[in-house]
């Protein structure tokens, strides 16, 4: 089976001082997680899509998904205290209530990147025949550095550095069997659902992203964000 997850669960500390996290804002009059959510209900694949928020905004969430989106496959899942923990939570889903396969996977979709094209998802789930897990990437077109204590220490090849996005998509059975090899501090650390998986000796494929894919975590985001839409009609 090919399940989606949209990970809503954040609780959108850096976009200032508002009375919700930040998935529920609206762009144009909807919220960001309906935006999202209607490109995955476009995409035949999957078998359920499953919504994970926090445990305290299931009703609201709930309450905007009938209003905006009529689609049985949506399960709403409460969410877990870090991005991974959450992750997991869905796969006890999974498991509960369809059993868990060799070949199950999961296309992982952060709910405030709501400019996700179908050429991604499908492409993530195309990758997932060959390996057992799949990031999407944008090549850095900025030089990165990398440094400690004010000082730099190194600056690797540009051409080899990618900025990561979401999806992140996994065989589900390769992803638990990597995340329980981790010590309890490994697990608190290591929030890349991929990293984890490269650690345990899996191959990790990359599918290309797109720039406007972009994370609405900021009041400007939110701004280009408005933007992007405005373009769009």
């Amino acid at each position: 089976m090919i399940y989606a997850q949209i990970l809503a669960a954040g609780k959108g500390t850096r976009m200032g001082n508002v009375n919700m996290p930040k998935q529920f804002l609206s762009i144009k009059n909807k919220p960001i997680l309906i935006h999202t959510i209607e490109k995955f209900i476009l995409i035949e694949d999957f078998h359920k899509i499953i919504i994970s928020c926090p445990e305290l905004w299931i009703e609201h969430t709930r309450d905007i998904i009938e209003k905006y989106v009529d689609d049985d496959r949506i399960e709403i899942v409460a969410g877990g205290k870090e991005r991974n923990d959450t992750l997991i939570n869905s796969i006890h889903f999974i498991e509960e209530n369809y059993g868990l396969n060799d070949d199950d996977v999961i296309i992982s979709h952060d709910a405030v990147r709501p400019f996700v094209t179908r050429r991604i998802i499908k492409e993530n789930i195309e990758k997932l025949k060959k390996y057992r897990a799949v990031d999407t990437v944008i090549p850095a077109f900025d030089t990165i550095v990398r440094g400690m204590n004010g000082e730099l220490l190194e600056i690797p090849v540009r051409e080899e550095m990618y900025q990561g996005q979401t999806p992140q998509s996994f065989n589900i059975k390769t992803f638990v069997e990597s995340y329980e090899k981790l010590s309890e501090e490994e697990k608190s650390l290591l929030s890349d659902s991929c990293k984890i998986i490269l650690l345990a000796g899996e191959k990790v494929a990359m599918v290309q992203g797109e720039s406007y894919n972009i994370k609405i975590t900021t009041p400007y985001d939110l701004k280009v964000a408005n933007t992007i839409v405005e373009e769009r009609i």
